[in-house]
């Protein structure tokens, strides 16, 4: 994956193609309010790309219902899609997540994911991402990763 097919546009531009809330969260590290998010009872298979760049981030075969009331992931599709960052904010110690390219704000991880497929719980804001769906990911241009959709975890 060219992390080159997916730049990241001007400041200008991220405020023209994304709406208020999706700024808020991916721009200004703000949380989408839970069990609210498009993506939280998505069960369909498909891939989950960063709202800004088209990056692609998450595979709905290690997608999972946590209960937290965001979509989590087991893993992200390659460990350099995502960066980790110390987050002490609201008297918390936790490990917040950004897109590798736009430096979006897509969540946290936490621990306490499912212990058989790793022990991690990606905790992502439907705000910062896309999906889509794999039917359509061919003529979307992102072909090559729907063999990585194919083992359908279920949401």
């Amino acid at each position: 994956m060219n992390p080159e097919n997916y730049p990241k546009p001007s400041c200008e531009k991220i405020k023209e193609i994304l709406t208020a809330e999706q700024y808020s969260v991916t721009q200004l590290c703000d949380t989408e309010i839970p069990f609210t998010g498009e993506y939280n009872n998505n069960n369909r298979p498909g891939l989950y790309v960063d709202i800004v760049t088209g990056e692609p981030l998450f595979s709905s075969a290690n997608k999972y219902n946590s209960g937290s009331g965001w979509p989590s992931f087991t893993q992200p599709i390659n460990p350099d899609v995502v960066v980790k960052h110390t987050d002490n904010s609201y008297g918390m110690s936790r490990v917040s997540l950004s897109s590798r390219i736009g430096n979006s704000h897509l969540g946290h991880v936490f621990e306490d994911g499912p212990v058989s497929r790793g022990g991690q719980r990606y905790c992502i804001n439907s705000l910062s991402l896309r999906f889509i769906p794999y039917e359509e990911m061919e003529e979307e241009g992102y072909g090559e990763f729907m063999p990585l959709c194919e083992v359908y975890g279920g949401g």
